[in-house]
């Protein structure tokens, strides 16, 4: 007798269900951002309800993508030479940007202006994450801007990572604000959300997020030093990418004991998730239970009881255009089996990582944020890593980047044209047989 299908019920029970008595909890970012946090949080059989509603309200994102066929390399050694640090730029011109006003009934101008800006760009990965050696990564350029307004220091671009499921957009705001002050802003989006490659890719992993990054800043920003900056679960992203690629004088070691310069040369952590690993008992559920609980995760109802908690003025910004922006992405073929791809490798793991970020860091935190309390969380990133310093944002949520993208901007400003964050001129150093090969194969 055939089994009876998972009801809705069932699958977030399941979710939310651990074996340990560390309970681990999702949560959703904004507005038009989907970011799902699983972190470390005691939690009533209330909570654990809401958080069920507020996950399945963050998850989602399938579009037809097209591939760009490109000679895929023959080998380790070709493939490594490949993602040196000056890999081509090769953009994928058959990539057309999401239409927010048209397609996605999406009033907000500031989202239709990012999504106008939007590009795809083919990036160097390995062949356990795509036949042909390349997937392609889409982001928003935020060009930097000189005015009478903006200081004349020169800064350290930056490149920003947006929270679990979530896209680029979710830098809609923030992106334009740092590039009047003169700050080069390169919002990207991780491989499996937003609106990068979806077809023929193999992998979908936390460590295929990562190596796409890592060839994405290679290809893009030619390997040259940067600030990374994340948000959410994109600081769990944010701490693992960086920590392969820490800007080291020269003679030192980085994490993978690989003699490089590497290129990070700061970060940037808004309302961060970085002390909790994996995703929980998701990945251990079998395919067909993990797809229905996917599918309950696209819901309207879910997302939007998300976007409610991750305000501290959700009747300003918890908005329906939100929902609509935070879900777009969602709406793309393919996107289960990314999710799916996802959630069975396990997740990031940044825990042990964290204190390896010994570049100069800014934490940026919500002081009302109900998802990540930051009395417990931001405290943990300065006790953890040495050359950190906190910055509290007033009546804001979780998201300060769409609640509060002036004073936000303007701190993140701030640091950047800061003495010890003065660039200084140089690409990354990446030996082209062992450095990236390492990388690629964590």
């Amino acid at each position: 007798m055939a089994a009876a299908a998972p009801s809705s019920s069932n699958v977030i029970t399941a979710f939310f269900t651990t074996p340990t008595s560390t309970a681990w909890t999702p949560f959703g970012e904004s507005h038009h951002n989907n970011d799902t946090l699983l972190i470390n949080m005691k939690t009533s059989t209330m909570m654990r309800s809401n958080y069920a509603m507020a996950l399945a309200a963050i998850l989602a994102s399938p579009q037809t993508a097209h591939s760009f066929t490109l000679t895929p390399p023959k080998s380790s050694s070709s493939l490594t030479t490949s993602l040196s640090a000056t890999s081509s730029y090769q953009e994928d011109l058959t990539f057309t940007p999401p239409y927010t006003f048209t397609e996605g009934s999406i009033s907000e101008e500031l989202c239709t202006a990012a999504a106008q800006k939007m590009k795809r760009v083919m990036v160097p990965v390995s062949t356990d994450v795509s036949d042909t050696g390349f997937v392609g990564i889409s982001f928003i350029h935020f060009e930097a801007q000189k005015s009478s307004s903006s200081s004349n220091k020169k800064t350290l671009p930056l490149l920003l990572v947006h929270g679990f499921d979530s896209s680029a957009l979710e830098y809609r705001r923030l992106g334009p604000q740092l590039a009047a002050m003169g700050v080069d802003v390169y919002a990207v989006d991780l491989l499996g959300w937003g609106y990068t490659q979806l077809e023929n890719v193999k992998s979908f992993s936390a460590a295929a997020k990562v190596e796409a990054l890592q060839g994405f800043w290679n290809t893009v920003g030619r390997g040259g030093e940067v600030v990374v900056g994340g948000a959410s679960l994109g600081g769990a992203a944010t701490i693992e990418f960086a920590a392969k690629n820490l800007y080291k004088q020269e003679g030192a070691v980085n994490s993978d004991n690989n003699s490089t310069e590497g290129f990070v040369r700061g970060t940037v952590l808004i309302d961060a998730q970085g002390f909790v690993d994996g995703i929980g008992p998701m990945s251990f559920l079998p395919a067909p239970l993990a797809r229905a609980g996917i599918k309950v995760l696209q819901s309207v109802p879910l997302r939007n009881s998300a976007n409610q908690m991750s305000y501290y003025n959700p009747e300003t910004y918890a908005t329906e255009d939100a929902l609509k922006v935070g879900r777009l992405h969602c709406l793309r073929d393919g996107w289960e089996d990314g999710m799916l791809s996802f959630m069975q490798s396990g997740g990031f793991r940044p825990k042990e990582k964290v204190s390896q970020i010994d570049v100069p860091s800014l934490v940026l935190w919500g002081r009302q944020d109900g998802i990540l309390e930051g009395k417990e969380f931001a405290q943990k990133f300065i006790d953890a890593m040495p050359n950190a310093e906190l910055q509290w944002v007033e009546e804001c949520g979780h998201v300060p980047h769409l609640e509060q993208p002036e004073l936000t901007a303007r701190y993140i400003a701030d640091f950047l044209e800061s003495d010890k964050m003065t660039p200084l001129g140089k690409s990354a150093s990446v030996n082209p047989l062992f450095g990236n090969l390492l990388s690629f194969l964590n």
